[in-house]
Formats: structure tokens, sequence, C-alpha cells
């Protein structure tokens, strides 16, 4: 049996590269996630760092962040909407695509020019274009390419998967240009913007879509929802619950993980500069062991359920958090580190295929918008400058003690709120390897 669904992933991955949208969509992933990691990988040492960035404090920068969340929050709320109503056309996209070509002259001549003279200015324009191109974006481009995976019949973890690859190559090489210019960091990421938004331009989906057929009696929603059924989301209980699950497990864990981490690794080596160069090699290792677990994940939740998953996913959280609190050697916290690679795909295709699961598929990106990043970036717009001032106050073991136990209370949350695979399906329905068996 296992022989079996191992040639039956292969036999998929192999029509998957033959299929142009796949291709399409996975360049893309790649080109985004690569000239955002360029940049976003040293983003937090950029604004703390005394020699090669701005020597913020750790309250300035919750500041920065929480704002930055602010705005993506209010664009996430219309980059759904919108993109549910356009479909698969890539028409925000291509704007989107438009806007990470100039990060480059944005950083050199506005941003950080204003963050050292006019602070809240800088951060409140930052946050503008930095939400508009890069951090609404993701969750833009990660709902088109699902919503595409699922219209041209391909497995959205496998192009998701190139988005890591791209991340993970340019972390290679983001700690060595950060030490010698930071700003090379933000105008590479420029360039990859262009090619980005030209591979837009210049491409279409191609292939035969996959057909509406029934499913045990349901049929799949209409393709373009109305405005109504969007706000209706809002009055789903059910939606409200992995609301609240996101919120204690996902913001906390980006908060230590992007606002706090990057600067307590750096200062664990003796010079900051050797400390920079080695996080940008082990960003990069990890990042390409994530791309790996974007394409074995989704076997995984075939073995043990999308909910049983995203639990997985929490208790890596935790363990991570932990276990950085409580060890100093940068050996030791380099292997931590490298739980990040399971832990990130293990919750976002979960999360993903939950929304599927249990909500009408036709809302795809409104749901992701909303149900995940919206409420993570809710979340981070009130957490960020607190515990950024925790952080400042007590330091590096006690806001992460404090963070891990947050985690380790969602997950007792989430087994108790998170609905069972076969509970509610109002979406596509999900059958485990092993029910397959069984029923056949």
């Amino acid at each position: 049996m296992h022989m079996k669904e191992t040639r039956a992933k292969m036999a998929g991955f192999t029509t998957s590269l033959r299929n142009p949208t796949y291709l399409q969509s996975s360049f893309s992933m790649l080109l985004f996630f690569a000239s955002w990691g360029i940049w976003w990988s040293f983003f937090q040492i950029w604004l703390t760092s005394e020699t090669t960035g701005l020597a913020l404090t750790g309250a300035q920068v919750g500041t920065v962040y929480s704002v930055n969340s602010l705005a993506t929050l209010v664009l996430m709320f219309a980059y759904g909407a919108i993109q549910d109503r356009l479909g698969v056309k890539k028409h925000l996209a291509v704007v989107l695509a438009a806007v990470t070509a100039l990060v480059g002259p944005f950083v050199t001549w506005v941003y950080q020019p204003l963050l050292q003279s006019n602070f809240m200015t800088g951060v409140i324009l930052g946050a503008i274009v930095l939400s508009i191109g890069f951090l609404a974006g993701v969750g833009l481009f990660e709902a088109l390419t699902e919503r595409y995976s699922r219209r041209f019949g391909f497995e959205y973890g496998q192009a998701r998967m190139w988005g890591s690859f791209g991340y993970a190559v340019v972390a290679l090489a983001a700690g060595f240009l950060f030490t010698i210019n930071p700003m090379l960091n933000f105008w590479i990421g420029s360039v990859l913007g262009l090619v980005h938004l030209a591979l837009l331009l210049f491409s279409r989906a191609k292939g035969e879509p996959v057909p509406k057929r029934p499913v045990e009696g349901i049929m799949s929603p209409a393709s373009t929802p109305s405005f109504r059924e969007m706000l209706g989301l809002f009055r789903l209980p059910s939606l409200w619950l992995i609301i609240i699950f996101v919120m204690l497990s996902w913001t906390f864990y980006t908060v230590f993980d992007q606002q706090m981490f990057p600067e307590f690794y750096t200062g664990l080596f003796d010079d900051p500069a050797t400390g920079q160069r080695v996080y940008g090699i082990l960003n990069s290792v990890q990042v390409f062991f994530e791309a790996a677990m974007l394409g074995i994940v989704p076997i995984i939740m075939r073995r043990v359920g999308v909910r049983a998953s995203l639990l997985m996913g929490v208790a890596i959280m935790f363990v991570r958090i932990l276990g950085c609190a409580l060890v100093d050697d940068p050996l030791l916290v380099s292997a931590i580190k490298m739980l990040h690679a399971i832990e990130t795909p293990m919750f976002i295709l979960p999360v993903f295929r939950y929304f599927t699961l249990h909500f009408n598929p036709a809302l795809s990106a409104t749901l992701y918008m909303v149900g995940f990043q919206v409420s993570a970036q809710i979340g981070n717009v009130v957490l960020s400058t607190p515990l950024g001032a925790l952080h400042d106050r007590v330091g590096n073991e006690q806001t992460f003690i404090t963070i891990a136990i947050v985690v380790l209370l969602a997950g007792v949350y989430g087994f108790f709120a998170l609905k069972k695979d076969d509970q509610q399906v109002d979406g596509d329905p999900f059958l485990r390897h092993s029910k397959t068996a069984v029923d056949a």
C-alpha cells in the first residue's frame, strides 16, 4: 500500500510538471518570495543593528511591526474580496508586483531617511508601501495560487514549495550582502520584483480546467460569490473559533520569530557580522527543508487528517519557542531553529485545507485573508508593541517562556474548538488514506 501511494504521488508530481499553469504559478511564487525574502529575512536586524542598521529599541521595532500589521489588516480585507470577485484573473497580482519592483528606491530614498528624521511618518508610509506589495501581498499570491491549483488540477503544496525554495536561495546570499551594505538586499529585491512583474504581464493560465463535479450530493459552489456572501462569513461562529485559534498560536509565534529571534540569534556570537552571515546561511538551510516539507505535509495530512496536522504544527511551535528560552548555545539554537522548517508547512497547509473543508471553497481567498492572515495581523497590531516593551524589560528568556505558554494554551483550546474532518463539511470533503482504503 505504501509503495502504491508513493508511486501515485510521483505520478501526480510528474503530471504537474507538464501542467503549464502549475509551472507559471510555481515560478511566480519563487520570484515573489525571493524578492521579499532577500530583505525581509534581515529586516528586524536592519532595524535594530547599531553598526549596519537604524539602532531602534525593542519598543520602536514593536511599533514598526504593529503599524505594518494594521496596514496589512486593512488591505487583506480588500484583497480577499477583490480576488474572490476576480476569480483566477491576475489584475490585482500585477499591481502588487509593480510595487515590489520599487522597494529598493523607496527604502533608500524615502523610508530610511524618514525613520531617522521623522519616525512615525516613516513608520506609517513604510507600512502602506510594504503592506501593499509584500505583507498583504503574500496572502494574495498564496490564495490565488491555491485557487489555480483547484481550477487546473495540481497540488497547491507543490507550487508553494517553490516559494520557499526562492526564499531559501536568496536567504543564503542575504547575510553576506547585508554585511557589505544592507541597501543591496532591498535593491536586489527590486530586480526580482521586476522579473516577477514581467512574468505576470506576459503569461496566462493554460490547460483544461478541472470540471466541477458533485461530491456525495454536494455540488461545487459558484466561482464568483456575492459581496453579501463575503460579509456573511462574519456571522459564522465556526469562523470566529479558528480566528481565535490563529491569534493565540500563529500570531504569538510570528512576533517571536520575526520581531525577536533574529537579534537573539546574532547576539549569541562575539562578532555581529559573523552572526549575521551565519544567520543568513541557517535561514537558507531551514527554508530549503521547509520547501521539501511543503511537498511532504500533504502526504502527512492524508495519513493523520487536517485537524491533527494543525495541532501537530502548534505543538512544534511550542517546542521551538520554549527551546530557545532554555538554551543559549549557537549550535543548539540552530538545531531548534530548524523546527521552523516543519512547523510552517504543518500549520499553513492544514489551515488552507481546513477552510476549504468546512466553508464554501468559492470564498477561499476571503476565508484565507480573514480567517488566517487578517486574524494574525490583528494579533500583531495588538501584541507587537507590548511584547517588544516586555522584551526590553525582562529580556529573551522570560519573554520566550511567556509566548510559549500562550501557544501551549492555544493548542489545548484548538483540541476542543477545531472541528473534526467529518464535521460540518460545507466545502470539499477530505478523505484520509486509511478511510479510502476501508471504503474501497
